[in-house]
Formats: C-alpha cells, sequence, structure tokens
C-alpha cells in the first residue's frame, strides 16, 4: 500500500499544472473599500482557485475605464450604471456582466445645519456638481418631484472638491457625493452633513457600480469565474467583517487611515451578494427614465445594455 502511495504522490507532482487564464480589470479609481470583494479574492486565493490570473489597474483619469474596456485594452472594467447607459447611446461596445455595490451611494449633500429640511427648500439656492450629464439630470429630476423648474437652483461646476465647496459655503448643496466618503470627510473635518437621497427623490434606483466588458471580446466563462469567486470573497466580508477589513486594509498603507476605515463599515453591507444575478427591470426602468428627461433618445433593449455570462459561458 505504501509503495501505491508512493507512486501516486510521484505521478500527482509529475503532472502539468492547471493552466490559468489572464483577466484584467480596471478600477473606476484608485483602490479604496468600495473594491474590498475584487482585492479579497485575490487575497484570499479564490480567483487561484477559479482559475484565474487577475491583474487589477488603476485608472489615470475616471473617465477612461469604459473607454478602455469598450477598446478591448482591459477584459473588465468598472463603471456605474447610469453611464453604462450614456455609454451605450454613444454607440460604445458595452454590456453590464455583473454588479459590484447593487444600491445607489451617491446623494445631494449639504451641512447638517443647512435651513433646507425638505428638498424643496433649496430652491433659490446654489448646487454644485462633479460631473456634467448624469449628475445634472438627476438633479432635474429631483427638482420636478418637488414642482420646480430646472432653473429653480443656480449650478455650479467644482470638480471632485465636495467637501471643501460645502464647507467654505461655495454652495448650498453638492449632487454626487458618495454617502460611505464625504459624509465621513465631513466628520473628520469637523462638521455634519446630511443626505438628501435621489431614490426617494424621484430618481428610479439603479445599481452604482458595475462590471462591464465588450461583448464581441470578452471571455464570458473567465467573466462567470471571476464573479463567482467575488462572491465568495463578500460572503467573507459579510461572515468576518473584521477579518476582512485587516486582510484588505494590509494590503496597502494607504487603506490604512481613519477615513478608509469609517468608509468601510458604512460599505461592506453594500456589496452584490450575487454579483452575476441581474434585474432587468431596473436598467429598463432607468433606461426610460434618462429618456423621459430628454438625456438619451432612449429605445435600447436591456439586451442592449446587459448579457448574463453565466447563461453565454459553456
Amino acid at each position: 500500500m505504501k509503495y501505491l502511495a508512493a507512486a501516486f504522490a510521484l505521478s500527482a507532482i509529475a503532472l502539468p499544472a492547471q493552466a490559468q487564464d489572464r483577466l484584467s480589470i480596471m478600477l473606476d479609481w484608485f483602490v479604496n473599500p468600495n473594491h474590498a470583494p475584487i482585492v479579497l479574492a485575490q487575497e484570499l486565493g479564490y480567483f487561484d482557485a477559479a482559475g484565474l490570473v487577475v491583474d487589477i489597474v488603476t485608472p489615470s483619469d475616471p473617465n477612461a475605464p469604459p473607454r478602455m474596456a469598450a477598446a478591448g485594452r482591459v477584459d473588465l472594467a468598472i463603471s456605474y450604471q447610469p453611464q453604462l447607459h450614456l455609454s451605450r447611446h454613444d454607440d460604445l461596445p458595452l454590456r453590464r456582466v455583473g454588479t459590484l455595490i447593487s444600491t445607489p451611494l451617491t446623494c445631494l449633500a449639504v451641512l447638517a445645519d443647512h435651513p433646507a429640511q425638505d428638498f424643496g427648500d433649496l430652491a433659490g439656492g446654489t448646487i454644485g456638481f462633479a460631473v456634467a450629464g448624469v449628475q445634472e439630470v438627476m438633479l432635474d429630476a429631483m427638482l420636478a418631484h418637488h414642482g420646480l423648474a430646472p432653473d429653480a437652483v443656480e449650478r455650479v461646476n467644482i470638480g471632485w472638491s465636495i467637501s471643501p465647496a460645502l464647507m467654505a459655503g461655495q454652495v448650498d448643496g453638492v449632487i454626487g457625493a458618495f454617502r460611505n466618503f464625504e459624509m465621513n470627510q465631513l466628520q473628520l473635518e469637523g462638521t455634519e452633513g446630511r443626505c438628501f437621497y435621489p431614490e426617494a427623490e424621484g430618481v428610479p434606483a439603479y445599481d452604482e457600480l458595475i462590471y462591464v466588458a465588450n461583448p464581441d471580446t470578452m471571455d464570458a466563462d473567465a467573466i462567470a469565474r471571476f464573479l463567482d469567486a467575488t462572491s465568495q470573497a463578500v460572503a467573507f466580508i459579510l461572515n468576518q467583517p473584521d477579518r476582512a477589513w485587516e486582510i484588505f486594509s494590509g494590503t496597502a498603507s494607504e487603506l490604512q487611515s481613519e477615513l478608509n476605515t469609517m468608509a468601510w463599515a458604512d460599505t461592506r453591507a453594500r456589496f452584490a451578494t450575487r454579483p452575476a444575478a441581474f434585474d432587468a427591470g431596473r436598467y429598463a426602468r432607468f433606461e426610460a427614465f434618462l429618456a423621459e428627461r430628454g438625456a438619451t433618445p432612449g429605445g435600447l433593449s436591456v439586451a442592449d445594455l446587459a448579457v448574463d455570462v453565466t447563461a453565454v459561458a459553456p
């Protein structure tokens, strides 16, 4: 028997290592708690077990990831559901293939002591926005929800200077503030913020962060395995949040800040537990919403926006 065991061990050693498929993903910005399932799937060996070598790339320009995926420069990119609709209307060959964070994260932020108690109280005020386009469409819809015209507020492009613009009194509110970051940043600066939530003010709920790929060049099977590995990482986060944070934050010293620690607590419950699962109605509703607001000509079907890689994969 011991000779059989020895022979088996030798034959196992002689077998070639299983081939690994290489997959590249471009994040939407620098690594932060929003990306924990990806980093943890790497650190915990879930990608390796799925037969994947995953290259995680950070962009120099946060507008670049969808274009890079469309051009085939990366296999996957992190984007936003609202941005996907606009990208498809610009004829970028992209589809949603998975979800990272399935709840809205942005809001219209004001300082906690601002006199506006109801969204309609912001009429006559000044609203800053970080990115022209979808954010202004959302603002218009929120105003219309309260019977206000788009010109009921003055608009100022403040770029990404969200917290400083609020604290300096440059604007009354900012559309596009992240609930898990700007709200905590304000607190660290010694003040408090307050959110008006788009999904409660006339904007359909949407997936905040999604994975997009070029359907003509993507490897559906590899992406399906990627999503399965990240779903395992989400389960690990939910079951062992403190250990998950320890591992994740240990991958880079810049993650070990007070802001990221606070953001982690506000983010960890928002990750999609079934990243491959797809709510077709949500995408149809948001496509109709953008058309109704005049932001797009409309007309995209759900199949124009998303693909189920688990159905395509062999």
